[in-house]
């Protein structure tokens, strides 16, 4: 986690009031405990531009609204098998905009879905359950001894947890 903390616009106007007052730019970088680095480039932009406001940052435009976000994931909620293709191409449909299938999961992301693997495991019939419980029950009172005597063969794998299966849903 990065340790960088944004100077809020109060404190700039603050810093930049300090240092246009005469006070050196050492002296009110250690009153309000930031590095001398900062003030310096503070009252460098300060300078050049005329503001102290945070440039808000560059990096891509979103190619959808929070509204466009959420439609997608109602979509995907609607219907848990829907791939996220196939919610790309819904979204095509519904709002004429092309959007990639890697937006869909970033957004599903967003939206607290994810893509997790199903649970493979033998079904139980009640019939299984009750002849289990009944077993158990008639050997529960067992020693150790008794059970060096038995021999377990064809046994099934049961899992409680998710299995090796790499179907998405």
């Amino acid at each position: 986690m990065s340790s960088r903390h944004h100077i809020d616009d109060f404190m700039r106007g603050r810093i930049i009031g300090k240092i246009e007052e005469g006070r050196k730019i050492t002296d009110v970088a250690r009153e309000f405990d930031i590095a001398h680095s900062v003030v310096s480039r503070l009252w460098k932009s300060f300078k050049t531009t005329g503001m102290c406001s945070r440039r808000h940052g560059g990096g891509r435009v979103r190619s959808t609204t929070p509204a466009e976000d959420r439609y997608i994931v109602l979509s995907a909620k609607r219907n848990r098998r829907t791939t996220a293709q196939q919610v790309a191409n819904q979204f095509l449909a519904a709002s004429r905009k092309q959007i990639s299938q890697k937006t869909v999961a970033r957004r599903l992301r967003g939206g607290g879905l994810y893509a997790r693997r199903p649970v493979v495991c033998v079904p139980l019939t009640r019939q299984h359950r009750t002849a289990r419980l009944q077993w158990c029950r008639e050997h529960h009172n067992w020693t150790e001894q008794d059970w060096a005597c038995v021999l377990f063969s064809d046994e099934s794998r049961f899992s409680l947890s998710s299995d090796c299966r790499h179907q998405l849903i």
